[in-house]
Order: C-alpha cells, then sequence, then structure tokens
C-alpha cells in the first residue's frame, strides 16, 4: 500500500487512490500541460481541484508541495527507485512524465533537447507574454489610460507567434511530424489567448495560419477533450 501521508498536503486533498499518480491543479493553460499529457499517456491519476476563489493555492497545505504556490503539482506515488515523487513547474512535470513512460519526446539525445527548447520557449516567453496580454486586455489593465503596457505585449506576443508561425510552416507539430510535450506546453496557452483571454483579434490571429491550423489539430484531440477539463471545477 502506498503511504502518502508523509506529504501534508495530503491532509487538505486525501488521497482516495493513492497508489496512483496525484495531480494538484485548475483547468488553467499550465493547469491543462499535465492532465493533457496525463490522458494522452492513460498513466492512472487523481486529479484535486485546487481553487483560487478559496486561495487554495495559498494553503500552508498547498505550499507544502509547491513552495512558489503556483499549479499544477504532482506527486507521483511511484517515482524514481520506486520512492515517492513530488514535483511543480508544468514544464518539469512534463519531461518528467515523458521520460517516465517514454513516450511524446524524442529517444535520440538530438531530438530530446531540441524538444525540450521548445518547452522552455513556452515558459519563458508565450506562457508570461500572453499571461500579461491577458491581463491588460481582459482584466483589470483594461482601465488603464496609458495603453503602452498592453502594446508592448500584443508587440511581443505577435512577434511570438511569428516565431510558431515560422517553425510550424514546414511541419505538421513543433518537432515535425509526431506530436511531443512541446505540443502540450504550448497549444493551450494558444487557445487562451483568443479564447479566454479574447485577444485574437488584437493579436491578428488571422496572421498565423499555421498556428490556427496546429491549434485546431491539438483540440480536436480526444485526450485533449478530456483534459481541458480537469480537474472539474464542479
Amino acid at each position: 500500500m502506498n503511504d502518502l501521508s508523509v506529504f501534508p498536503i495530503t491532509a487538505k486533498w486525501p488521497a482516495q487512490h493513492p497508489e496512483r499518480l496525484q495531480l494538484y491543479s485548475l483547468p488553467t493553460p499550465n493547469g491543462v500541460k499535465v492532465s493533457v499529457m496525463l490522458e494522452e499517456t492513460g498513466l492512472p491519476y487523481e486529479p484535486h481541484l485546487v481553487r483560487f476563489d478559496a486561495n487554495d493555492q495559498m494553503s500552508p497545505a498547498f505550499v507544502s508541495l509547491n513552495p512558489n504556490n503556483k499549479i499544477p503539482a504532482i506527486i507521483d506515488p511511484n517515482g524514481p527507485d520506486g520512492k515517492p515523487l513530488a514535483l511543480f513547474e508544468s514544464g518539469a512535470i512534463l519531461i518528467y512524465l515523458a521520460e517516465k513512460t517514454g513516450r511524446f519526446i524524442p529517444r535520440d539525445a538530438a531530438g530530446r533537447y531540441e524538444t525540450i527548447q521548445w518547452v522552455m520557449f513556452q515558459m519563458g516567453g508565450i506562457g508570461p507574454m500572453f499571461g500579461q496580454l491577458g491581463f491588460f486586455n481582459k482584466f483589470a489593465g483594461k482601465d488603464y489610460e496609458d495603453k503602452r503596457p498592453r502594446d508592448r505585449y500584443v508587440a511581443e506576443s505577435r512577434r511570438l507567434l511569428g516565431v510558431l508561425e515560422q517553425r510550424l510552416a514546414q511541419r505538421t507539430w513543433i518537432m515535425g511530424d509526431d506530436y511531443t510535450i512541446a505540443d502540450m506546453a504550448t497549444f493551450p496557452w494558444v487557445r487562451n489567448l483568443i479564447g479566454f483571454y479574447e485577444a485574437g483579434e488584437l493579436v491578428g490571429f488571422a496572421d498565423f495560419p499555421n498556428v490556427k491550423r496546429a491549434l485546431d489539430a491539438f483540440v480536436a484531440r480526444p485526450a485533449v477533450v478530456r483534459g481541458l477539463d480537469i480537474p472539474s471545477r464542479n
């Protein structure tokens, strides 16, 4: 029997299936990266909803797992050498799950590092920039009379979309014919930019047809359809 009681987070979110990977998340772009990956791989897991409206991410229980108080985070009861492993940061979790399952990352060293490179491109560029643009376009930032902050993020978001557009010009997916964790990292944020953040017209999304084509293929995948609503907000 897997004993996860050494992890304080399990007192707030008890594990009904401690033999399964435990996911602490919310269906945001960063959160669904991991739920989509878990659905794609078929790894048994148990999702736990971390409610932002209740400040769950600031609770001592959650911070005990992720001191940076951000979702997602996981506990894998069957980690390296059979020992439990706790991880936070969505990119790190994607790489870990890809290596654990041997799926969605190339096996050759060059391909592996190139894939990680594109995951880092999303983590360091697309996520932060799209998130800031969303703030200034949809939330409190929309009331700022000075539009220079918003316009700065619009310009940078367009530049990043242009990088992605060029990459996809001769490729089905970011890494070529094979769908990888680079796609799982990137397209939830693209989807959020033009959907939830309502910034498609602002960034001129129609100017990036290859990005749109790949996004449409991404959201049509059955595992993605399932993963986009995990953990359920209900």
